[in-house]
């Protein structure tokens, strides 16, 4: 069953995509979408910058089919220590609330204007 997305997801992926500005594999600019590094159903780095990356919809399927591949690939754009930072991160207990995540929704939306208005504009993760 797939996990819900609500405000805070939809623009948190808007962020993601608009900071990398296409596939970071292929570098197409159609039909991208936000690709977390750890799944979207560990609350402690669903919002964080440092667990997603814009993949076109042909290579989110690909690594996710091949995690293996993922796990090399990753290494090879961002090093062992940005992985295992994230891995330190995921391990945390968060929850959350209806209010919260509207704050989370908020943070990233005030992001993505931020990053319109300015093409050099680095993106301030939640947390």
């Amino acid at each position: 069953m797939p996990i819900k997305r609500d405000a805070a997801d939809i623009a948190f992926s808007k962020a993601i995509r608009k900071r990398d500005g296409g596939c970071m594999v292929c570098f197409k600019t159609e039909t991208n979408e936000c690709a977390h590094i750890v799944g979207r159903r560990n609350k402690a780095v669903r919002w964080c910058t440092m667990n997603a990356l814009s993949l076109c919809h042909y290579h989110h399927r690909h690594f996710t089919e091949m995690p293996l591949e993922f796990n090399d690939f990753l290494l090879k754009i961002y090093g062992e220590g940005h992985l295992e930072i994230l891995r330190e991160k995921s391990r945390a207990i968060y929850k959350t609330n209806k209010a919260e995540r509207a704050a989370i929704a908020k943070h990233y939306r005030e992001e993505l204007k931020k990053m319109e208005d300015d093409p050099e504009y680095q993106l301030v993760s939640w947390n």
